[in-house]
């Protein structure tokens, strides 16, 4: 039987998306580590952890609430691909692909928490 947050879409597109940022980041130079390669692996890793952790046994607005730290990480992917990218450590097609894909996850995420949010 699976848990309930991993029949998500969302959920599991947030956990391929981390083994792409895990990918990109073995290229980038070990002074990066500490700094750069540490913070996107985490972002990345904290949308699939947010959304796990919110769709277990949580109410609807809480559920709403980790949903809203899941689009938040992965805002903070995005500006850590931006400053990959302005550190010439990512190539120009990969930073798309890397930046369409979390894009994507974002709407994915803002859509299920619309659908969970009563109207105001």
């Amino acid at each position: 039987m699976k848990l309930q947050f991993e029949e998500l879409k969302v959920w599991q597109r947030a956990v391929k998306y981390t083994r792409s940022i895990h990918e990109l980041t073995k290229n980038f130079p070990k002074e990066e580590k500490f700094i750069l390669t540490s913070q996107i692996k985490r972002a990345a890793d904290s949308v699939a952890l947010n959304i796990a952790e919110g769709a277990l046994g949580q109410t609807r607005p809480e559920f709403s609430r980790f949903l809203s730290y899941s689009i938040r990480s992965a805002a903070e992917v995005v500006t850590c691909l931006y400053i990959a990218k302005e550190r010439e450590l990512i190539e120009d097609e990969h930073f798309q692909t890397l930046y369409e894909e979390a894009k994507s996850i974002i709407r994915m995420t803002q859509a299920l928490r619309k659908s969970i949010t009563p109207p105001k």
